[in-house]
Parts: C-alpha cells; structure tokens; sequence
C-alpha cells in the first residue's frame, strides 16, 4: 500500500502517475553520503538499492566530488555535444589506459546519449547495419531499456505493452535455465539456423546480460556464454552485452563477462560508468564494426562534460590495481552466505538466493511477500526493490564502496524484514524504527 508522505503534496499534484520508486519508499530525501540517504527529518537510510546500479561507489563520493567541484569552479565545458574538449580527451586516454589495454580489447568508444537505452540502441542499429539484416535475438526476463528498440529485446510484458504498438523484429530465445550444471543446450536455436526449412532468417546479432539484473538476478553460466559466442560466430551473428547494470565492477571485474572469457562484439555500458549518478552512456565495439557515416547517429547530450570528468575520477581512483575486484569478490561471498543462512532458517521452502560479486537476489514464491519484505526494510531504515517478471525477487545492490559495518547492518536489517514478514502475526512486536 502507498502511504502520502505529507508534505508530498506537490508531487501529487504535479508529477504523472508513471512515478514507481517513491510509491514504495514515501518519504522525502535530502542528503546522502557514502552508502546511507537522509530524508527532511534526517532519519538515515542504508542504501541497497544503489540508484539501481547508478552509484556503485556510493552517493557523493568525496574523490569524485572534488574532481567535478573543481572542474565546475574553473568554467570546465559543461556541454559540448561531439565536439573535441579536454575532458573527453582525459577520459578517452583513462579509459584506454586502465580498461580497454589491460584486458586487450580492441573497442572503439561511443558516446550515443545520457542513459542505458541510447546505448542499446545504438547497438541495435549498428548490429543491424553491419550485417545488413533486421532480426536481433534476445532472451527471456531480459531488460535493456524503455525506448522503442530496447523494449522489443526486454522480455517483460508489462514493460513491452507500454509501446502500444507491435515490437517486432526480434526473436526470443531462453535465457539460461541449467543452474545445475548440466551442458548448455543450443540445439534448437542451432537447427533453426543451419536448416533451409526453419522459416527463420539470419538474425543481425543476439543481445544478452551476462546476470539480468531487473530479470531477477538471474546468473547465466560462463559455459553458456561460451557457448553463445561460439554459436554467434558459428551463425554469422554479432554478439552483443548490455552491462549497463552489471558493468563497472558490480560482478566484481570491471565487465561482467570478463570471467567467462569471452569478448563481446558489442558492449553497452551506463549506469554506473559516470561514477557519481551523472548521465552517461557508451557503446563499444569491434573496430571494423565501425561504419558509422558522420552524424549518422546523434544526439544533443552524448557530450556531458562533467560526467567525464568523474568517470576519469572513478577509473584512476578504483581501477588502476585490483582491490576493488578482490574486495567486491570478497563482500558477495560474505552476502551469499548471509542469504543462504537467512533463507534456510526459515519455515516451509526455503527461498531460492542467486547472485554475483554484489548482485544478489532472494525470490519468494509469492510475490507480495518480496513487496512486503522491501516495504518492511524501509520501516527499518534500509531501501531494497523487488525485480523479476512478477517482482517476486529481492535484489540487492549495495555499494561497491560500502564498509564492513554497514554491510552487516544491512543484511542484518534484511534478515530481520524476512522474519517479520512470515505471517499476520508477526508484526505484532517489532515497531517501525530498528
């Protein structure tokens, strides 16, 4: 149930129904610092929800901060559209230096817009372009953005009946579903490739998260990523990953498929590529995918200054070694233990936990007991969301940056949410404050 802040009058007044995140969390935020919010009446909030991957190196953070003060206190270019400027040409070599060289790959850079969706599709056209073919392939319980292009590869239907009018061109395929271990099985979508009788045509490219983020926190195999890239280049297809989400270290190496060995023709990225919440988006891609006629693809806000500038900030300050890597490792075992534990102890079934470095998620086999267990942690003081197709999943999306402290406060406070949630009794004793 949504409960009216009030003094959110003029929210209600003004701002379109479409809002969703502010129906669940109805309270109204001031401040924030590190891994914690403050609302008006500075009651504190621990942050899991991390601006849904935006701030993985939490709110304000100080090295950053500074970098973007002092960029805006000498009349640093604050918008430039394509035009060459000194912090893009910082950026650039940053990126080149700490990114793309130590990891041998070979992406020329793009700049498509401000959000996730202007580099899906600027991947989508590419892809298409390139190989001069219409159909993109995409999985189940995929998200990749809310514009045209991206929702006819997001799987939620929900999402996809929003565009009131066919998303055609495309052609689901399911995701990953052999969390046991067994051979990944393309098969069928192999068939329909390779056979002259199959109706099918040569799709341009398949797009894939390595973990779907909104999907649920589902985990794909580094077997079944193989795989998929074999298959890709078996097909003549060009293999596409959206780590706008899972990107910048959220699985613990700065791309989330780094650990599968595999390397993407196309890559977007979003999110938390800015490092302070700053919009900001790149698609990446194989030199010789490089077709582009000048001007071809544009847009009025690819060149925002400012986010350059922290981006650079964020890549000498967390990726220039490999502690962040390692710790982020270390603090997903820490939260994967944590959720087994909290899962297992309770009655009934226990509910299934999944995830990677610090994406994690706890799926209920009732969907209103994930909202009612979200709607409990923000009485206690900490801010989760639900995901998956029927948002029956907890996710959990701390800050890369958060403390040891902080961490276990929140799957404290996580635990305490499940356990009070487990039946109409057992609100009686806990109270709304921690």
């Amino acid at each position: 149930m949504t409960v009216a802040h009030p003094d959110s009058g003029v929210f209600e007044a003004l701002e379109s129904e479409v809002r969703s995140y502010c129906r669940g969390w109805p309270t109204i935020f001031d401040r924030a610092h590190g891994s914690r919010l403050h609302d008006e009446n500075n009651r504190p909030y621990l942050d899991f929800f991390s601006g849904a991957g935006a701030l993985n190196y939490g709110h304000n953070n100080p090295v950053l901060k500074r970098a973007l003060l002092d960029y805006l206190e000498r009349d640093g270019i604050t918008h430039a559209l394509d035009m060459m400027t000194a912090a893009k040409r910082t950026f650039l070599a940053a990126f080149r230096e700490i990114v793309l060289e130590p990891r041998e790959l070979p992406y020329k850079v793009m700049f498509p817009g401000p959000a996730g969706t202007n580099a899906v599709e600027a991947a989508l056209k590419l892809a298409r372009k390139v190989k001069n073919r219409e159909t993109v392939v995409f999985f189940t319980n995929a998200f990749h953005g809310m514009s045209l292009g991206s929702l006819a590869v997001t799987g939620n239907a929900f999402k996809r009946a929003g565009a009131g009018i066919p998303l055609t061109h495309t052609l689901p395929m399911p995701f990953d579903d052999h969390p046991d271990g067994r051979a990944p099985d393309f098969g069928w979508f192999e068939r329909l490739l390779t056979s002259a009788g199959s109706g099918l045509d040569t799709p341009a490219a398949v797009i894939v998260e390595t973990v779907q983020g909104e999907g649920g926190i589902n985990v794909a195999r580094a077997e079944w990523l193989r795989e998929l890239a074999g298959l890709c280049r078996r097909g003549d297809m060009l293999l596409i990953v959206d780590d706008i989400q899972m990107g910048c270290g959220r699985t613990g190496a700065f791309f989330s498929f780094e650990e599968s060995g595999i390397t993407p023709d196309i890559v977007t990225l979003s999110k938390s590529v800015s490092g302070y919440g700053l919009p900001m988006s790149l698609t990446l891609f194989r030199p010789e995918l490089d077709v582009w006629e000048p001007g071809e693809h544009n847009g009025t806000f690819r060149g925002f200054n400012p986010a350059f500038v922290t981006a650079t900030a964020a890549l000498e300050e967390y990726w220039r070694d490999g502690r962040l890597e390692k710790q982020t490792l270390a603090r997903g075992d820490q939260v994967g233990q944590a959720l087994d534990d909290i899962a297992a102890g309770r009655p009934g079934p226990a509910p299934a936990v999944r995830g990677r470095g610090l994406a994690w998620g706890m799926e209920f086999a009732d969907p209103a007991r994930a909202t009612a267990v979200c709607a409990r942690a923000f009485e206690l003081g900490l801010l989760l969301e639900t995901s998956g197709p029927r948002d029956e999943v907890v996710k959990l999306l701390p800050p890369l940056t958060i403390g040891d402290e902080e961490l276990e406060e929140g799957l404290a406070l996580f635990g305490r949410a499940v356990r009070e949630t487990e039946g109409p009794d057992s609100r009686k004793k806990g109270g709304n404050t921690p």
